[in-house]
């Protein structure tokens, strides 16, 4: 694969100088270079809505001295943007003499292949499955009424070049696929969705049934919301689902655990570590290893290879997640936790895949264990405050449990709490951890990046549901 240093017009030697002197008498910095294709499909109303194909190459420059950056970027691979970037990074310095932070250890670690997941299956292949996938569901069960899918393929080639001449190099292939599904009885109308992905190959990826499952999932969750009464509103103990609602502890835990809003002292959890933040038998891990996950990455944006990174233990904080700049300023090691959108982004610290691992309790076992209280199993949208912890997320699917049983599903329950709080509520942790099933993006500071998410099943007491049931 050609190298992206290739592509500029001036030579090879020439970058690398002037990147040595753009970072001379910084603590940090590096050129990021970046070219990716995108390409989505939208399926709607019965007919193929919307198609389109992107791509873009550019490059970002960066300069770090202690808390500040200097950073400027470009869609230009020439001699005269590399040196317009150059002189405004370099306005950090100010004479400043030294040489920057020794770079990142590489390592061979490859978690997915090189293969671009535009190619193949071709247009017109994609276009049909949508077609398929609206006409399977529409078939399944007369009550349905509308069907939306969208399919997501994007390929990005990345390089770092660091002033010490270390050049770092990774491919990332990623795929999604969501359905959304409207049935209905009369006036009443209820939806349910349902999404795969990861970082593989479409034809790979749909060869595993995944499009047959994912289109079931979403008519499934949407037959049991046209059935749901109005969730209650009170204090429950509440029993939340694997896979999925660990959106609620990526939220309302995960982002309290990266590095920039500790040293900043923003994060609930600053000046914590070492501390009982959760129940005991809680164990957290953001891990950016795993093979072909959606939030995996061989390398993170600054060159550091992905860790498994353990964040609290038993119920105590032992680490955060950082990127290079926040690890240094607080003395600390860099995770493999720098991510960026772009090459038109700074890299900061965040998440990749973020977990709580199993306990011990089956799912049965817990569910019985509770006398009145809400099963939760699958969360939307919801809103969290890093600095108090405060919480609310919605329900999109839910049931209550009576006397040790699910019963009737339930909608509208909304969960509202404390994110330290509420991991002190954890009195029994499931035997089943899992992942999502790769849908998640996370936002930062205007950037977006994917990431996966997960937990076992997990009961809490005495959790704040608000719903639409006086």
């Amino acid at each position: 694969m050609q190298s992206l240093l290739s592509q500029f017009d001036v030579s090879e030697e020439s970058i690398r100088k002037l990147v040595a002197d753009t970072v001379h008498g910084c603590d940090d910095g590096e050129l990021y270079l970046q070219q990716s294709q995108n390409e989505s499909l939208l399926f709607d109303d019965g007919k193929l809505k919307t198609a389109n194909f992107a791509t873009d190459r550019g490059f970002g420059l960066r300069s770090v001295i202690g808390e500040t950056s200097g950073y400027a970027h470009s869609g230009e691979l020439t001699k005269a943007a590399l040196a317009r970037a150059s002189e405004a990074v370099s306005t950090v310095k100010t004479g400043r003499e030294g040489k920057p932070a020794e770079g990142p250890r590489p390592t061979n670690q490859r978690l997915y292949d090189d293969v671009n997941p535009i190619d193949a299956p071709d247009f017109a292949a994609k276009a049909k499955l949508l077609t398929e996938i609206d006409a399977h569901l529409r078939a399944r069960d007369a009550r349905v009424r509308q069907v939306t899918v969208s399919m997501a393929a994007s390929w990005s080639h990345i390089e770092i070049l660091r002033a010490d001449g270390q050049h770092l190099t990774d491919v990332r292939p990623l795929v999604r696929l969501n359905v959304s599904v409207v049935v209905g009885d009369g006036d009443h109308q209820e939806t349910g969705s349902a999404g795969a992905g990861g970082r593989k190959g479409f034809g790979e990826f749909l060869a595993d049934g995944k499009w047959q499952e994912t289109a079931e999932e979403a008519l499934r969750q949407a037959l049991v919301n046209l059935a749901a009464a109005p969730a209650p509103a009170g204090t429950f103990d509440v029993v939340l689902g694997s896979g999925w609602p660990g959106v609620m502890l990526h939220e309302a835990v995960g982002h309290g655990l990266e590095g920039d809003f500790n040293r900043k002292k923003t994060s609930a959890f600053a000046g914590l570590l070492g501390q009982q933040v959760a129940a005991k038998g809680v164990t957290v891990v953001d891990d950016g290893t795993i093979s072909e996950r959606r939030g995996s990455l061989s390398i993170d944006d600054e060159g550091t290879p992905t860790n498994r990174n353990v964040l609290i233990e038993d119920g105590k904080l032992v680490a955060y997640m950082q990127d290079r700049q926040n690890a240094r300023l607080m003395g600390m090691d860099a995770t493999g936790n720098g991510r960026r959108e772009s090459y038109a982004h700074r890299p900061m610290p965040r998440m990749t895949n973020t977990f709580m691992t199993a306990g011990e309790h089956t799912p049965e076992e817990i569910i019985s264990s509770v006398k009145n209280g809400i099963y939760s199993v699958s969360f939307g949208g919801g809103q969290v405050d890093i600095t108090s912890g405060k919480f609310v997320f919605g329900c999109t699917e839910a049931y209550l449990i009576e006397d040790g049983k699910v019963t009737r599903p339930i909608k509208g329950a909304m969960l509202i709490g404390n994110g330290p709080d509420a991991m002190k509520r954890i009195t029994m942790i499931g035997n089943d951890s899992a992942l999502d099933t790769g849908i998640g993006m996370c936002g930062k500071a205007g950037q977006w990046v994917p990431v996966g998410v997960g937990q076992p099943h997990l009961r809490m007491n005495a959790v704040t549901v608000g719903g639409t049931q006086a």
